[in-house]
């Protein structure tokens, strides 16, 4: 019989890692201090912890390379500091050779790190580099959580008085097409007894599909919710994010609704500002109407230039914010980061010439 496949231990929930534990005759209490060494200490190599004999036992016959288990750790190919000091981009490299992009972000008296959910998208909005890149595969909860290891990892490194507290799922992929993956990752990062970046500081971003916030609204998800719109009307929208077909923007508001009525939380929504596509003061108008009634805030982002979109950013941006706020509506411009690293919203992508090296 062929031998099962080898599992990351970054992929188990507290309880999950206790029951595997317990399957190779550990006792449960020592799955707290294994967990501590995961999330606390962030061991990259548990051979060398100083842990009880029962649990160092298991561990010498069970994790590594050629064992059961191993620990998700990608590899750093490249690391890309903003001219500002205040952002770091890392290309790293997955266990299959796969690249994805993860971004740390300084502000005044917070850092925030931004993950990749998948490598590649199939949600194929025009002016996103991910989405151009078409979709490759689901990350495992174990390479989410990666991630933001490695974030803290360097963080602890650059800065030890500051502390990570921020996280966005807004890097390469649509969240909700891997929610399954994304809400495990996030049981685990969100643990107070391991990382514990609170859920009011985490952000899940999503084009807009449908069932994922039905379900978040559902199971009264605890994390704060992004909707990306870019468009008032159905073809405005559809120009720029086809999956809009799929699920139409009144189907789409409606969920939103349902959301906000279930969960008596804020909505963030996503506009990213095109010159020409979507500025103009007829499109803000409609877009106060159909939000009319939800507890919104509107977050507006000047277009970042990708090679595959040919659209300008707009500068008619002040006028659109002045007209939502007028409707009542919170409405700011996203502090841009990154911009000159190609770390920006829309900007991230597997760099194929450098998969291939």
């Amino acid at each position: 019989m062929k031998p099962a496949p080898p599992k990351s231990l970054h992929d188990l929930g507290f309880e999950e890692l206790t029951e595997v534990l317990a399957a190779g005759g550990v006792i449960p209490h020592h799955a707290r201090t294994l967990w501590r060494a995961l999330y606390r200490m962030d061991a990259q190599e548990l051979r060398e912890m100083d842990f009880l004999p029962p649990l160092k036992r298991w561990v010498d016959a069970s994790v590594g390379e050629d064992k059961a288990f191993f620990l998700d750790a990608p590899d750093v190919v490249e690391e890309i500091r903003s001219s500002d000091g205040l952002t770091r981009k890392f290309l790293l490299r997955l266990r299959d050779g796969r690249m994805i992009e993860t971004v740390l972000m300084g502000y005044d008296g917070r850092y925030t790190v931004c993950v990749s959910t998948q490598v590649g998208c199939a949600m194929g909005c025009v002016f996103c580099a991910t989405g151009q890149m078409g979709f490759v595969r689901h990350l495992r909860p174990g390479e989410i959580v990666a991630q933001v290891l490695h974030a803290r990892r360097v963080l602890k490194q650059a800065a030890p008085n500051k502390k990570l507290r921020n996280l966005v799922l807004m890097g390469m992929g649509e969240p909700l097409h891997n929610m399954d993956s994304v809400l495990h990752a996030l049981d685990i990062i969100s643990d107070t007894r391991g990382i514990g970046i609170g859920p009011s500081r985490i952000a899940i971003s999503t084009v807009g599909v449908v069932p994922g916030i039905r379900r978040m609204a559902e199971e009264n998800s605890p994390y704060r919710l992004a909707v990306s719109l870019h468009g008032s009307r159905e073809e405005e929208r559809a120009a720029l994010v086809p999956v809009s077909g799929r699920w139409p923007l009144d189907t789409l508001i409606d969920a939103c609704r349902d959301y906000g009525a279930r969960t008596g939380k804020r909505i963030f929504f996503e506009w990213t500002l095109i010159d020409g596509e979507n500025d103009s003061p007829a499109t803000a108008e409609r877009l106060a109407i159909m939000l009319e009634g939800v507890d919104a805030h509107i977050n507006l982002i000047p277009l970042n230039p990708t090679r595959g979109y040919d659209g300008a950013a707009s500068h008619a941006g002040h006028a659109f914010q002045k007209i939502l706020r007028a409707a009542g509506f919170p409405c700011t411009f996203r502090q841009r980061r990154g911009i000159d690293v190609a770390a920006g919203c829309g900007m991230l992508k597997e760099d194929s010439r450098r998969s291939a090296s």
